[in-house]
């Protein structure tokens, strides 16, 4: 029996979520999938410029899993960049870093991921009303699943 899967934490769920080629239409595409947490790997590594084992940790995975994670992210990428393919960000098996709050009031805050999971807001910080909701980031939709907002699997939105 194999080890139990941990999932991958991810800080940033990017707002654009496709990518095309210029200039050639939708119908004649092939498409690359880019799951959520490859994305995160590619951020880390890539575009915040960390090494391996600072991503692994904050990814709460294990240095030998992000290397596996960011080489298919990169295998991806080339392969659409190469050959002409669309990529679409989506899926995979992930929990949220942070979980995003809104009350009535309007006001908004964040919480970490290890506070929401002991003590999680009852309450709005800055009014006190108690009449407050989670704010999913884009494109998540179904296949969320409890308070630590862990996604996995196929496309979030039905249909597409």
């Amino acid at each position: 029996m194999g080890r139990r899967h941990l999932w991958r934490r991810v800080s940033f769920v990017p707002p654009v979520t496709y990518f095309k080629p210029s200039g050639l239409p939708m119908t004649e595409l092939q498409e690359v999938r880019l799951l959520v947490e490859e994305a995160e790997a590619i951020r880390l590594k890539d575009f915040e410029g960390l090494e391996q084992e600072e991503g692994a940790r904050k990814m709460n995975v294990s240095r030998s899993t992000f290397s596996r994670v960011l080489d298919s992210a990169r295998q991806k990428i080339a392969d659409a960049l190469l050959n002409g393919k669309a990529i679409r960000i989506e899926g995979g098996s992930f929990e949220m870093a942070e979980r995003h709050f809104r009350c009535i009031s309007g006001h908004e805050w964040k919480v970490p991921f290890e506070t929401m999971i002991s003590t999680p807001p009852k309450n709005c910080p800055e009014c006190d009303t108690p009449s407050i909701m989670p704010i999913y980031p884009p494109d998540l939709g179904r296949g969320t699943r409890g308070q630590n907002m862990r996604h996995r699997g196929g496309s979030p939105r039905p249909g597409k």
